[in-house]
């Protein structure tokens, strides 16, 4: 009777409201507990009560979501979660199927307990919350802490709020179909080290997190470590298709590293991290041609490698390979004459040039270095579809989806296009993607004359095969090449951001327009001596002003 009557007085406890927001208060069955404030009861069954009116379209709930909705919706879930019952939290969702099975999972397979979740302030249908629990495993514990949110959207059946279902709720470098998961890693860990022995971590190179990831999937098993024990998020199928890596969030006790050696060079990657700090949504790539030895490759963003897997259209940093094409095929020469009026029509789309400029009686040079692109567009006609494509591939060795460099990459995509899109492809747009890799490795092969694929890992480590091109320019195509990358660095758009670069130079600018976007993204890829770099500054503007100085300054820094 005493035991039913304490209970009895819990219930009745008031909640405790501090600064208008719901206090957490810590209890049974090692998972916190809400103090629900109103909704009572039915704030957390996770249940929808039905009426006649129902039965009626017109009594359907629409429109924007109350605040009230929000905040109830989601403390419905969030405490049906904390509290450890899934079937509840997961019928507060849009998909209560998966919402069952990563939450089941959080608990059974990620061996976290005592988890408190704390909302923040709502912003619109978006509610912030912070996660308070312990990893424990086989004797082993340790507290984790992190933030994460969730939106709430209304049923498109029947109106009622839900929180809408994404594997990112539950945290946020998880994505849809990607799991949990806390034991024995399956990947010892590795020490990656820079070509110098020094140790590469994020702390140094904020950029590197990706990379590092990668080394271990790659190199862990064969490295000579032995596994710990950790928390890791397990890839699904789509992630892997995008081709992300596994990822520690905790580790509970420390295996022993493998040791892999990369080919990047402290001085420059610490160089290249201090530039693209510099610029939001910038990326860059510095390699060696003689070698294909990457030196250093930075993002502004650290949560997804675009230096080594975007995928964009590069501009007219793509006039480079268009080129060798026009004068492999004797439609264009360096010094002669070459048409780039105001307009050029081809497939029943009308291109016109940045400022909507001409050139009259210019050379072909003339309209490299100013970036004329109906110089290309007009050479169309002569084209097959599959010209650019077969270019692309056998001179310059990229979208054959070959490339091993030791971590994951995309190795640049030129599809057979036919009409306008062909032609667009020409000047960097159409369905052409490229990320700063693979623009490096252009100018890599320009500067060297052979395509060599890049390596952020010697092939001797794995002796794995690297890819290689079909064919190689002419020597007349490839000096033609190098006087018209040389004379754009001097004279042409990529003058100013070039100027101080000395030596053996070449360069290119590039705009891409992307819809949606108010500005193009900006790209530059340039060669000076034995190196050669590609960056992108996404909604930057030119290239020449934004993607150009980071270029420029690694280049500086040696031949």
């Amino acid at each position: 009777m005493g035991n039913r009557r304490r209970v009895a007085e819990r219930r009745k406890t008031k909640p405790a409201v501090v600064g208008g927001m719901i206090a957490v208060v810590v209890g049974g069955a090692g998972f916190g507990v809400y103090a629900l404030y109103g909704g009572g009861a039915a704030a957390f069954d996770g249940t929808r009560s039905t009426s006649a009116s129902d039965d009626h379209k017109k009594d359907i709930p629409s429109g924007p979501l109350s605040a009230k909705e929000v905040t109830t919706t989601a403390r419905t879930f969030l405490t049906a979660w904390q509290q450890g019952k899934v079937p509840r939290a997961a019928a507060a969702t849009s998909d209560a199927e998966a919402a069952t099975t990563l939450l089941t999972g959080y608990t059974k397979d990620a061996h976290l307990k005592d988890v408190t979740l704390t909302p923040g302030a709502p912003t619109g249908d978006k509610v912030p919350f912070a996660v308070k629990a312990t990893v424990s495993y086989k004797g082993t514990e340790k507290p984790l802490t992190y933030d994460s949110a969730l939106t709430v959207v209304r049923d498109k059946t029947d109106g009622k709020p839900q929180v809408e279902w994404h594997s990112s709720v539950v945290h946020p470098d998880l994505q849809d179909g990607d799991t949990l998961v806390t034991g024995e890693s399956g990947t010892p860990p590795v020490k990656a080290l820079d070509r110098d022995g020094g140790e590469i971590t994020t702390a140094k190179y904020p950029s590197l997190g990706t990379v590092l990831d990668g080394l271990r999937e790659k190199y862990g098993k064969t490295a000579g470590g032995k596994a710990g024990i950790e928390l890791r998020v397990i890839r699904g199928k789509s992630a892997k298709k995008s081709e992300a890596s596994d990822k520690t969030l905790l580790e509970l006790s420390k295996g022993t590293p493998g040791t892999v050696k990369t080919t990047l060079s402290p001085t420059l990657q610490a160089a290249a991290e201090q530039q693209v700090a510099k610029r939001a949504k910038s990326s860059v790539v510095l390699m060696r041609p003689s070698t294909g030895e990457i030196l250093a490759a930075a993002n502004a963003s650290h949560g997804f490698n675009i230096a080594f897997q975007g995928s964009l259209a590069p501009g007219s940093t793509m006039k480079v390979i268009s080129s060798t094409l026009l004068i492999d095929k004797g439609l264009a020469s360096a010094d002669k004459k070459h048409p780039c009026p105001k307009y050029s029509t081809y497939g029943g789309w009308k291109f016109q040039n940045d400022d909507k400029f001409e050139i009259k009686g210019g050379t072909f040079k003339a309209s490299f270095a100013r970036s004329c692109n109906t110089a290309f567009i007009s050479q169309a006609p002569d084209l097959d579809n599959d010209d650019l494509t077969k270019q692309a591939e056998e001179v310059f060795g990229l979208s054959m989806n070959n490339w091993a460099i030791g971590v994951p990459s995309f190795d640049g995509s030129v599809p057979v296009q036919s009409a306008a899109q062909m032609a667009a492809s020409l000047i960097g747009q159409g369905g052409v993607r490229m990320n700063p890799l693979n623009m490096a490795s252009v100018s890599a092969t320009i500067e060297s004359g052979t395509f060599k694929q890049p390596y952020l890992v010697s092939p001797t480590v794995d002796n794995r095969k690297l890819a290689t091109a079909s064919r190689k320019m002419s020597s007349g195509t490839l000096s033609q090449m190098r006087e018209l990358m040389s004379y754009t660095a001097a004279y042409g758009t990529a003058a100013e951001a070039m100027s101080g670069v000395t030596g053996n130079v070449g360069a290119k600018t590039g705009s891409a327009e992307v819809d949606g976007q108010k500005k193009p993204n900006g790209w530059f890829t340039a060669y000076r001596g034995d190196l050669a770099a590609a960056g992108v500054v996404q909604q930057g503007g030119h290239g020449g002003n934004t993607a150009g100085p980071i270029v420029a300054s690694l280049l500086k820094m040696g031949g």
